[in-house]
C-alpha cells in the first residue's frame, strides 16, 4: 500500500499513477499502453527530473489500491493531495493518451476517464479538447 513509499507521492508519481490506473481499468495492461506510459515518462518535460525507479513502486501502489473496495477513491485522494491543481489537465491528457494508445477506448476506460474529469474538476470544454487531441494523435491510417 501507500505506506511502502519512502516519501509521499511526487507530482510525477501522481501522473504515473493516473496513467497506470487507466491502463488497469479494463483489468488488462496492453503493451501499447505500457509503451505510451514509458514514452511519456522518457520524453515529457514534466518528467525531466523524475526518478524512474519510482515507477515500479508507484505501479505497485496502484495495483494494491485497485485490489481494495474503495481503492479508486483512495487513489483520487492521493492524487488530489499530491498533484498541484495546475497539473490536473496534464493528468487528464496523459490518461486520455493511455486510453487511446491501442486504437480503441473501452467502456471501462471511458468510465474511468469520466471519473477523472469529475475528481479533478476538469472543465467539460477543456476535456473535450484534450480528448480530441488524444484521438488525433492515436489515429490509424
Amino acid at each position: 500500500m501507500t505506506d511502502q513509499l519512502p516519501h509521499p507521492l511526487s507530482p510525477q508519481d501522481c501522473l504515473v499513477a493516473v496513467m497506470i490506473a487507466v491502463s488497469l481499468s479494463d483489468e488488462s495492461i496492453r503493451t501499447s499502453e505500457l509503451v505510451r506510459i514509458q514514452a511519456a515518462v522518457n520524453h515529457l518535460p514534466i518528467f525531466g527530473d523524475y526518478d524512474i525507479d519510482r515507477m515500479n513502486l508507484t505501479a505497485q501502489t496502484v495495483f494494491d489500491l485497485f485490489s481494495e473496495e474503495d481503492g479508486l477513491d483512495a487513489l483520487f485522494g492521493l492524487v488530489r493531495d499530491n498533484l498541484p491543481e495546475r497539473l490536473f489537465e496534464t493528468a487528464y491528457a496523459l490518461a486520455c493518451d493511455v486510453a487511446a494508445a491501442d486504437g480503441r477506448i473501452l467502456e471501462t476506460e471511458l468510465r474511468l476517464l469520466e471519473e477523472i474529469r469529475y475528481e479533478l474538476n476538469i472543465d467539460r470544454l477543456h476535456a473535450a479538447a484534450i480528448e480530441r487531441g488524444a484521438r488525433a494523435r492515436h489515429m490509424k491510417a
